[in-house]
């Protein structure tokens, strides 16, 4: 019974977290679009960290999950997800799933999500935690995200949690017409977040504001030791 108990203190107390990140960190920093605010507070960030770190799961800052790579900053992801504009009816690329909390937040935003990771038990885990939520649109893939996914192009959105030093053609290349990029481009200690609109054949880009993020590693990211390129649904 006080497990019971303990449990449900500790479910209401991570809500209350949530909400609190929401409210100071994202509204108060200018995040305004309603639907990126709602699957904020609908999808359970603590379900995607390190065991060790619940306590700071809603915390103003990226953080570690293991193989070099982080969970974003809910700022950032937030930024992020907004700049794409999503309305729920689109198909999205996912480049670097991660932990699989960004693509959780895009199955909420969109119809359909396709999730690439270069690294084979982030990929796994993040399919486990995303199956066990019940979350079911989106699909992980083990893959290069510096190639998108070809196969299941072309895509309403694309968004890329990692930083390259330039824009991909082949990700401009499977963005469908009308079609929004959303990428932190530079060097490896400090990118630039971008985002990259096709219209009537043509590419604009616009500079949203400087980031810092992992490098993006693959056949069109930053060199690394090799990874499998073939990719694997799980």
């Amino acid at each position: 019974m006080d497990s019971m108990y303990e449990l449900q203190r500790k479910m209401a107390e991570l809500r209350l977290r949530r909400e609190a990140m929401v409210t100071e960190q994202l509204v108060a920093r200018g995040i305004r679009d309603a639907r990126v605010l709602g699957a904020m507070r609908a999808i359970p960030r603590h379900q995607f960290v390190c065991g060790g770190q619940l306590d700071v799961a809603y915390e103003d800052c990226p953080l570690p999950i293991g193989y070099g790579q982080t969970i974003s900053q809910p700022y950032m992801v937030a930024l992020m997800l907004e700049a794409l504009e999503l309305r729920g009816h689109e198909r999205v690329l996912d480049v670097g799933t991660g932990s699989g909390y960004q693509a959780a937040v895009l199955g909420w935003l969109a119809r359909k999500v396709y999730s690439v990771e270069i690294i084979p038990e982030l990929a796994a885990l993040a399919h486990s935690t995303l199956a066990g939520l019940g979350i079911d649109n989106v699909r992980v893939v083990m893959g290069n995200g510096s190639i998108g996914l070809p196969k299941a192009a072309p895509f309403d959105a694309i968004v890329v949690a990692a930083g390259a030093p330039e824009v991909p053609p082949l990700l401009i290349h499977q963005l469908a017409e009308g079609g929004t990029l959303v990428i932190p481009v530079g060097g490896h200690s400090q990118q630039e977040l971008v985002r990259v609109r096709k219209q009537h054949g043509a590419i604009t880009r616009e500079a949203i504001t400087p980031c810092t993020f992992v490098p993006l590693v693959g056949e069109k990211g930053w060199a690394t030791e090799q990874r499998p390129t073939a990719d694997r649904s799980l």
